[in-house]
C-alpha cells in the first residue's frame, strides 16, 4: 500500500541494493523504513519500539555486510520488522503476526535471511558462535569457502540471562572461528555506559580502525618479549585503561574486543564502525550501541513503555484501538487475589522474569515494593531465588508465562521439586496464545510437570475458579504448587471478595449424566482440565439434543488425581474423554495411567483430546483451538465416534 510514498526505499528489494548507496541515501533510506514500519504496525498491532530503535543498524548491517553470506541474528527477533521489509518481505509485511502470514519474530523458513529463528531471548550469542566455528571448519577443509562474518544483535536486558554469558565465556576459547565473531549490544534501556557523545564516537572508530588494531597488534608482540609478569601486567593495563574510557572491562575480561559506546541512530558513525569491523579478524568483537526504544516515532518516544507491543494505532495520533470493555483478564484476576492475600500476610513476596506487567505483578510491586523481585530476563535464577526465599519460610510466587518456565526446567526439577519446597508457580499464558504463535504457546507445561513426584498442579476453569486457586496456593506449604491459567479474558463472573481454599486433589461434577436414548447404555463422560470446560459444555448440551446428555466433570487438578472422580466416572460410563489445553503426554496421560495400573481400561473406552503432536501458528486462538480439533464440534465428534454413533 505504500509504494510510491518512499523513492529510495522502494528502490530497495534486497540488502544488496542498499550496498551502492551513500551514508546520505542510507540516512534517506532508514527515514523511510521508519515510515513504513511504523504505518505496517499501525494495520497489524505488534512490537513496535523495539523495531523503530533498531532502524539505522538495520540499514548500516544490510548496507555493510554482504548478507544473507554473512549471517546477521536477531535475538529474540521481535525487532526486525524493519530487517523483514528490507530482504524481500515487504510485499507481505502487512500480514505480520496475522493468519497465515508472516511470523513477528525470525524464522529459518521464511527466508535465508533469517539465519537463525527466534523468540526466545539470549540465545544469539551461542548460535552465532556455533556459526562462526562451523564456517572456520568449513574453509579449513574446502578452501574455496570464504569464511562468513557473524553478528548477533541483543539487547540489554537479553544479554541479563546467564545462557549470554556462558556463550561469550566460551567465545574466548573456542578457536579461530571465533575471530569472524561480532557481538552488537543494542543498550536502549539500562545505561550501562557513559552518555554518547562526539569523544566516545572518535574513540570507538578509532578503536575499530585498521591503524589502532595495527597498533595494538604490535603492542601485543612487544610485550611478549618481556618477562611472563610484565606481560601480564602491560596487558591488563592496556585493557583497562581502555574499559575505564569506554566501560568495556567487562567484556574485555570475557575475552572480547570492546568497541562503543557509539551513537545507534547516527548513520555516519554506524556504517564506517561497521565496515572497520567487517575488515578485520581480530575478533571476538563487541560493538556497544546506543538506540532508543520507538526513536523516531514521538507517540512512542512519550509513552512509558516506548510503544513496546501495541495493539493497532491510528499514525497521526498514535492512539491505540480499545477492545470493547468487558470481562477482567485471567492475569488480573490472579493479581487481585495475590495482593488481597499478600495484605495480611507478609510471608507472600512475588518474583518474576522481566514480566512485571505481563504476569500483573506490576500492581504487586507498586503495592509492596519490598516484597517484589523482578530479577531480569533470568528464569533460572528466578525459581533458585524463590527456592531459597522458600527454606526461610517465605511464601513465594513465581510467575512465569508457561513457554518461559521451560527455560528452567532443572531448577524447578533440582532445586525446588526435589527438595519439595513451597515454591508457588504461576503459570501465565498456558495453552494457545494466538498471534504470537508456537514459540510464545503454553503447551507443555502440564506434560513436564506432570511427570515430577511430589508436585502439585491445578488448573483453573474460569475466573472463579483461579481466584480459589490463588487462595489455595497461598496456603499450601507442603510442597510445590502450580497453578496454570491461559491468555485472554474471563467470563464475566461475578467475583467475591476474596477466594477460598479449595481441597487439594478433588475435582467436582459440573452436569450429570441424563436419561439415555439409542442403542448405547453406558453413556459418556467428559472429564476437563481447565478453560476447555466452556467447550466441553456446549459440546453436552449438542450431545444431549442427540439423546445423549453426558456427565460432564471438572478435573481442577492434573496432579493429584482425583482418583474416586475417576473411578466413578469411569465405571458408570461407556466412554470416558479426557479434554485439556496442552501437549500429549499430559493430563490425559495421567488418567491413562491410571487407569491401565488399576483394570479400570479394560471397562471403559478411553478418549484423550489434547493438542496435536505438531506445533500450531499464529491465528487467534479460538481459530488455533479448531486446528487443533479442541473446540466443541470436535468433542461431539469424538464422543460419538466412541459410541460408534455417525
Amino acid at each position: 500500500p505504500s509504494r510510491g510514498r518512499f523513492p529510495l526505499l522502494d528502490r530497495v528489494e534486497y540488502p544488496s541494493d542498499l550496498r551502492n548507496l551513500s551514508t546520505e541515501q542510507l540516512k534517506q533510506v532508514a527515514d523511510e523504513l521508519r515510515a513504513e514500519t511504523v504505518d505496517t504496525v499501525s494495520t497489524t498491532g505488534g512490537h513496535l519500539g523495539a523495531s523503530l530503535g533498531v532502524v539505522e543498524l538495520t540499514v548500516a548491517l544490510h548496507a555493510v555486510f554482504d548478507t544473507p553470506d554473512d549471517r546477521v541474528i536477531w535475538d529474540v527477533g521481535h525487532q526486525a520488522y524493519p530487517h523483514k521489509i528490507l530482504t524481500g518481505r515487504r510485499d507481505r509485511i502487512r500480514t505480520l503476526r496475522q493468519p497465515g502470514g508472516l511470523s513477528g519474530f525470525t524464522r529459518r523458513s521464511e527466508s535465508e535471511y533469517d539465519p537463525f529463528g527466534a523468540a526466545h531471548s539470549s540465545t544469539s550469542i551461542s548460535a552465532g558462535l556455533g556459526m562462526a566455528v562451523a564456517h572456520h571448519l568449513r574453509a579449513e577443509e574446502d578452501p574455496s569457502y570464504r569464511e562468513r562474518n557473524v553478528i548477533a544483535v541483543i539487547g540489554d536486558g537479553s544479554i541479563s540471562a546467564g545462557m549470554a554469558y556462558e556463550a561469550m565465556n566460551n567465545a574466548a576459547v573456542a578457536g579461530p572461528g571465533a575471530e569472524r565473531l561480532i557481538v552488537i549490544l543494542n543498550d536502549n534501556e539500562m545505561s550501562i555506559a557513559p552518555p554518547v557523545g562526539s569523544m566516545s564516537n572518535y574513540l570507538s572508530r578509532l578503536m575499530s580502525s585498521r591503524q589502532f588494531m595495527g597498533l595494538r597488534d604490535l603492542a601485543g608482540k612487544f610485550v611478549k618479549k618481556l618477562p611472563d609478569r610484565l606481560e601480564r601486567t602491560a596487558k591488563r593495563a592496556e585493557e583497562y585503561a581502555r574499559g575505564m574510557i569506554t566501560g568495556g572491562t567487562l567484556f574485555e575480561e570475557l575475552g572480547f574486543y570492546y568497541v562503543g559506546p557509539v551513537d545507534g541512530h547516527d548513520m555516519s558513525q554506524l556504517v564506517p564502525i561497521l565496515r572497520n569491523l567487517r575488515d578485520t579478524d581480530k575478533g571476538p568483537i563487541l560493538l556497544h550501541v546506543i538506540t532508543e526504544k520507538g526513536h523516531g516515532y514521538k507517540p512512542a518516544e512519550a509513552a512509558g513503555d516506548k510503544y513496546h507491543a501495541v495493539a493497532k494505532f491510528n499514525v497521526v495520533t498514535g492512539e491505540q484501538k480499545k477492545a470493547p470493555p468487558g470481562p477482567p483478564s485471567w492475569t488480573n484476576v490472579f493479581s487481585r487475589e495475590l495482593m488481597s492475600r499478600a495484605a495480611t500476610d507478609d510471608r507472600i513476596v512475588a518474583v518474576t522474569a522481566a514480566m512485571p506487567s505481563g504476569t500483573g505483578l506490576d500492581k504487586f510491586a507498586k503495592q509492596f515494593p519490598d516484597r517484589f523481585f523482578d530479577v531480569g530476563i533470568a528464569e533460572q535464577h528466578a525459581v533458585t531465588f524463590a527456592a531459597g526465599m522458600a527454606t526461610e519460610g517465605l511464601r513465594p510466587f513465581c510467575a512465569i508465562y508457561s513457554t518461559f518456565l521451560q527455560r528452567a526446567y532443572d531448577q524447578v526439577v533440582h532445586d525446588v521439586v526435589l527438595q519439595g519446597l513451597p515454591v508457588r508457580f504461576a503459570i501465565d499464558r498456558a495453552g494457545l496464545v494466538g498471534a504470537d504463535g508456537a514459540t510464545h504457546a503454553g503447551s507443555f507445561d502440564l506434560a513436564y510437570l506432570g511427570c515430577l513426584p511430589g508436585m502439585t498442579i491445578m488448573a483453573p476453569s474460569d475466573e472463579l475458579e483461579l481466584l480459589h486457586m490463588t487462595a489455595t496456593a497461598a496456603e499450601f506449604d507442603e510442597g510445590p504448587i502450580a497453578l496454570r491459567y491461559p491468555r485472554g479474558n474471563g467470563l464475566g463472573l461475578e467475583l467475591p471478595a476474596s477466594g477460598s481454599v479449595i481441597e487439594i486433589g478433588k475435582g467436582r461434577i459440573v452436569r450429570e449424566m441424563g436419561a439415555q436414548s439409542g442403542r448405547e447404555k453406558g453413556g459418556i463422560a467428559i472429564l476437563s482440565l481447565g478453560p476447555r470446560l466452556t467447550e466441553v459444555l456446549k459440546a453436552a448440551d449438542q450431545l444431549a439434543a442427540r439423546g445423549l446428555p453426558p456427565t460432564v466433570a471438572d478435573a481442577r487438578f492434573a496432579k493429584p488425581l482425583d482418583t474416586a472422580l475417576i473411578d466413578q466416572l469411569a465405571r458408570n460410563h461407556a466412554v470416558l474423554i479426557t479434554v485439556e489445553e496442552g501437549s500429549e503426554g499430559g493430563f490425559g496421560a495421567l488418567v491413562a495411567h491410571y487407569l491401565a495400573r488399576t483394570g479400570l481400561l479394560d471397562h471403559v473406552r478411553l478418549r484423550t483430546m489434547t493438542l496435536p503432536d505438531r506445533f500450531i501458528d499464529h491465528n487467534t486462538q479460538f481459530e488455533q483451538y479448531n486446528t487443533a480439533e479442541l473446540n466443541a464440534p470436535h468433542i461431539v465428534h469424538t464422543a460419538l465416534a466412541a459410541l460408534g454413533v455417525s
